[in-house]
């Protein structure tokens, strides 16, 4: 059984601030944000740039370019973030209602910056097992850059969130760029290294919370988690590349285009070399900044566009999130007998 993708939906806000902006803001070098950091510019929301609403404009887009009836759709599954237009609120039912999916059901999934993976994996199962599912959506936006003070140090590392929306359209028995095996790795031992301290039970939001800035992204043991990513992040972000990539039946050095979520350009330079890839197998997004579980799908699309992915060649989508997750899945992509 083949699963593939037919079409792919992106939107980006109208704004965005420059790294140069970014450096007056955070009182740093603008050299440091555009060198190391590697943001000349990024895409902010505008007053109308809603998180679902960000996907609903991604998933319309996917819908009208694959030439379906939204009726045909089977499953939507809700990638965007938490952080959304209402608390305790299920994104994907409200999705599912915008692009006319009356014969859908829909859920949300979440697994920060690696949800598009992750989902990408459930969408396939899901698939596989239930004979009557054959068509599924992923959709979602992304605004987490709404939880980043530029004031604070600690949490530098996070300057390049932005915000935007995305979305996958999957169908079975579509012999096109054909969805192969996914590969995840989840650690625990991260999993309270960054966090909004207020909002949750353990610290309800209060004026005197705001006030402190507890409403904010923030990290809370740094060298800890610093030390500990130096042994394990880029280990398991290549792992996770090469089992993907193992499980579909081909070796790593197969591997024609790399969509990658945008981080560091030492760590991005990293991971070409590691997989013997030369600049042009990949973008480094720093005209985008990092858009969460959006970056793969922005990168495919651009790569579309620059004539980097082409029929036959083998895609690797692959993420790291928050918690930590990482995350790859593999993509044969044109006509596959």
């Amino acid at each position: 059984m083949q699963i593939g993708i037919v079409s792919t939906g992106l939107y980006l806000p109208d704004k965005y601030v420059t790294g140069k902006e970014i450096a007056e803001m955070a009182g740093i070098p603008v050299h440091v944000v555009e060198g190391k950091m590697g943001i000349k510019k990024k895409h902010v929301p505008g007053p109308n740039d809603h998180t679902c609403e960000m996907g609903i404009i991604a998933a319309k887009q996917a819908i009208e370019r694959a030439r379906i009836n939204p009726l045909e759709i089977d499953v939507i599954i809700y990638i965007g973030e938490e952080h959304k237009e209402y608390p305790l609120w299920t994104a994907g039912i409200k999705l599912q209602e915008a692009v006319g999916a009356v014969n859908a059901w829909a859920f949300d999934v979440a697994l920060r910056c690696g949800t598009t993976v992750m989902a990408l994996k459930v969408a396939k199962s899901l698939m596989i097992a239930d004979s009557t599912i054959k068509t599924v959506l992923l959709a979602g936006g992304y605004r987490n850059v709404d939880f980043i003070d530029y004031q604070n140090p600690r949490t530098r590392f996070m300057f390049n969130l932005g915000a935007g929306g995305g979305a996958i359209l999957l169908k079975k028995d579509h012999n096109e760029n054909v969805l192969l095996e996914s590969e995840l790795i989840t650690d625990g031992s991260f999993s309270e290294d960054v966090v909004v301290v207020s909002g949750g039970t353990k610290h309800p939001i209060t004026k005197e919370a705001i006030d402190q800035r507890l409403n904010m992204l923030d990290v809370l043991d740094p060298e800890g988690m610093k030390q500990r990513l130096e042994q394990k992040s880029m280990v398991n972000f290549i792992k996770v590349i090469k089992e993907s990539v193992r499980k579909s039946g081909y070796k790593e050095e197969e591997i024609s285009y790399i969509a990658m979520l945008h981080m560091k350009k030492s760590a991005h330079e990293y991971v070409l070399k590691e997989l013997g890839l030369s600049q042009e197998q990949s973008i480094y997004l720093e005209e985008y900044g990092h858009i969460g579980q959006i970056d793969q799908i922005l990168s495919l699309e651009l790569a579309l566009k620059k004539g980097k992915v082409t029929d036959g060649d083998l895609v690797v989508f692959v993420s790291a999130g928050i918690g930590y997750a990482w995350g790859a899945s593999a993509i044969k992509w044109g006509k596959v007998r």
